[in-house]
């Protein structure tokens, strides 16, 4: 709620403050007959005011023609009274509703104060100068309100998307592991029930040999299993870090911050990147841009993922006001989340100069641990 507008308020007083009244023309009058009107109109205003911007719809519409009220009221005693009309043109541009709608409110509000300016045979400067200001309010007023709602637009297509990705992502899993594990855990148990009952026809070399045929068969399935489920999982993680880039650019194009990427197409591949590694590097990711967001008021924000030196690299820099970095704001969470996996974070933010964030893992260790499940099941399996 911006409160710095109601210094407009100090408008009321300029009779006051100048010695504007003239005797020749009527105006002169006693101190008492303008201050105690228009103190009165202030302790009005006031709670309509703060209600108008909590207001919604008819409530609005109310609070806007109240205040235009109260500057009709108070004109007889106070020439600057027009600083009420000017504020209830001002929320006719926040009303909900077609721009031609609240243009009209606005249009019969002014019309109102040109008709009693007239009646009261004021200058008509004073509603040449109320016309034009006037004007100048609603228009900025419907502006910052079109902005709103595109970003709150925004924002929620950036919440839309996740939700969907994650819901597209849980069917294609349970779709998958249902095609994969119902048909090769079925098979496996048929081959083992079949490997059962020849070994109880007896010790005969044929038995045995087809029970080993059949308990082969059984390993060999087991083995294009874990394949196909590292396959499935790999696919899973492969959304991860590309998902949060498309989140990050929704999300920074819903303030207005030029989204700039330079993304390595290695990093695209889950095969370079081991599961832990991506999910550190998404969050860090998005700890980052909803930083920026929140504090950095930047103008652009460039996003780079590389792999140097058997490391991945995230680099993510901002134009914004920088500034000494504090604890918080998810950066000790993003520090531990790197340095848990052998890495180093690095954020510079100089006051003035923006803030950048450099992330780096090292991928050897993490990529050998990542296999050597597999391999030990191969192994056993191999055995058998």
């Amino acid at each position: 709620m911006p409160f710095y507008t109601l210094g407009y308020l100090v408008f009321l007083f300029m009779p006051l403050l100048l010695s504007w009244f003239d005797e020749s023309n009527g105006w002169r009058q006693p101190l008492s007959y303008v201050l105690a009107p228009t103190l009165l109109s202030i302790a009005v205003f006031l709670p309509l005011y703060f209600a108008a911007y909590r207001a919604i719809g008819v409530r609005s519409l109310l609070c806007a023609l109240a205040i235009a009220a109260v500057g009709y009221a108070l004109l007889p005693y106070n020439p600057f009274a027009n600083a009420y009309t000017i504020y209830a043109v001002g929320f006719a541009a926040m009303i909900g509703g077609p721009l031609w709608k609240r243009l009209t409110l606005a249009m019969a509000m002014l019309g109102g104060f040109l008709a009693e300016v007239m009646v009261l045979e004021y200058p008509i400067f004073i509603f040449l100068i109320t016309l034009i200001v006037s004007v100048a309010v609603f228009f900025g007023n419907h502006h910052f309100v079109e902005s709103n709602r595109k970003r709150a637009e925004l924002k929620l297509s950036h919440d839309e998307v996740r939700r969907l990705a994650a819901l597209a992502e849980r069917e294609r899993i349970g779709r998958d592991l249902h095609d994969l594990l119902g048909h090769t855990l079925s098979l496996v148990a048929l081959k083992s029930e079949l490997a059962g009952k020849l070994l109880l026809r007896g010790d005969s070399p044929e038995a045995r040999e087809a029970a080993h045929r059949e308990i082969v068969e059984v390993s060999r399935v087991a083995r294009d299993a874990l394949s196909q489920v590292r396959s499935a999982v790999t696919g899973i993680r492969a959304t991860g870090l590309a998902a949060e880039l498309v989140s990050a650019k929704l999300l920074l194009d819903s303030d207005g911050i030029a989204f700039v990427s330079d993304i390595d197409p290695h990093s695209s591949d889950p095969r370079m990147l081991p599961a832990n590694v991506e999910t550190a590097l998404a969050m860090t990711l998005r700890e980052a841009v909803t930083n920026i967001q929140r504090h950095a008021r930047a103008r652009e924000t460039r996003i780079a993922i590389n792999m140097v030196d058997g490391e991945a690299v995230l680099r993510i820099v901002d134009d914004g006001r920088g500034g000494a970095v504090a604890p918080g704001n998810g950066l000790d969470g993003m520090r531990q989340r790197i340095e848990a996996l052998g890495g180093r974070l690095r954020i510079d933010s100089r006051k003035g100069e923006g803030t950048r964030i450099e992330a780096h893992v090292p991928l050897a260790a993490h990529l050998e641990h990542d296999d050597a499940p597999v391999a030990a099941a191969s192994n056993v399996a191999a055995q058998a």
